[in-house]
């Protein structure tokens, strides 16, 4: 979790500003000792828990304009309303939460120990003591091997979150900053914090274009195979044609009542799916490639889940990947799963 902050305040809705630094770099992500404090520019909180509460979009404008900033509130306040303050949307970030998984982690443990222990007591050595250490150690691992398993899944990018904020990251990574969401638990409650995180997209942008390029000349298979996989199931309605179905239709089986469309009706749906990254120019995919994963690489980096940063590339003396390193590794040089979600 960030520092408090040094502009800090309390928003309306329950939102409140955690941390908020003025001093901009100029180059992408050079970090330091304390890399978030040199980073993070901006966090908003709210109460997940409290259905009325909600980021303070104003507060957040006057700060980002304090930082010289200049973003319009209209070009992205809607952005993030819809993206991830949607009523949905936030059920499904707090049954995704940390709160919400500890929870589910103790009645799973609760109810396999009683099982586990109903089970033994009808075998002939249930009665002894050492059959309730048995239990409880079996009970233990097992909670212990869910859990590691949900973490891992945690380290996935979310279609439900992280893709989400692709939409508002493509606005502001024009002016060096790029955004992320973590929940965090506070006692009973589960704290949303959107992250403002300065980076300089030109050098991350020329290294990935360039490592494109090279995929394009030597693996165009391969390289396209991989960018098969980030796509995003749509639903699209289906709208019938109904001119074509009145001709084809017996006269005298027209209806006697009017034909006018019932409101009431559902349209029917269909899924397609949606690549994120179409064919193009490799500047053009690698620009697509940033937005995508920028709210998945902003939500590991302020929680330290980052893989170590490989030897190479445009910056020196750092412990984590840059954008444009953690893609090249992660993405379009791997086999494995990167999404998770509905």
């Amino acid at each position: 979790m960030a520092q408090k902050s040094q502009t800090g305040g309390t928003g309306k809705n329950g939102s409140s500003l955690l941390y908020c630094k003025s001093d901009l770099k100029e180059e992408s992500l050079q970090w330091v000792t304390e890399p978030l404090k040199d980073q993070v520019l901006l966090v908003l909180s709210m109460d997940n828990t409290c259905s009325t509460s909600s980021f303070d979009m104003e507060l957040c404008a006057e700060k980002l304009k304090a930082l010289g900033v200049q973003v319009p509130l209209d070009q992205w306040k809607d952005l993030i309303q819809d993206g991830v303050l949607k009523p949905e949307v936030r059920r499904y970030m707090f049954y995704n939460s940390r709160a919400f998984q500890i929870a589910i982690a103790v009645i799973f443990y609760m109810s396999l120990w009683t099982n586990l222990y109903s089970t033994v007591q009808l075998s002939s050595f249930g009665r002894s003591w050492v059959s309730s250490v048995l239990v409880t150690l079996a009970a233990v691992a097992v909670t212990v091997l869910v859990i590691l398993v949900i973490d891992r899944r945690q380290r996935k990018i979310n279609v439900n979150t992280d893709v989400r904020l692709a939409a508002v990251n493509e606005i502001f990574i024009k002016h060096s900053l790029i955004l992320g969401i973590t929940d965090v638990l506070e006692g009973p409650h589960n704290i949303l914090q959107l992250w403002f995180v300065h980076f300089s997209p030109e050098r991350c942008l020329r290294a990935l274009s360039s490592h494109l390029t090279h995929l394009q000349s030597t693996a165009q298979a391969g390289l396209r195979h991989r960018l098969d996989k980030l796509c995003v199931v749509m639903e699209a309605a289906v709208q019938p044609d109904l001119g074509t179905e009145d001709e084809e239709a017996p006269r005298e089986e027209s209806p006697l009542l009017s034909t006018g469309e019932n409101l009431n009706k559902k349209p029917v749906t269909c899924n397609e799916l949606l690549c994120l990254v179409p064919e193009g120019p490799p500047e053009a995919m690698a620009q697509q490639l940033l937005v995508i994963f920028s709210g998945f690489y902003v939500r590991l980096l302020v929680t330290g889940q980052l893989p170590g940063a490989v030897a190479g590339g445009h910056l020196e003396h750092s412990t984590v990947p840059c954008l444009c390193q953690f893609i090249q590794t992660t993405v379009l040089d791997s086999h494995q799963g990167w999404f998770r979600g509905r």
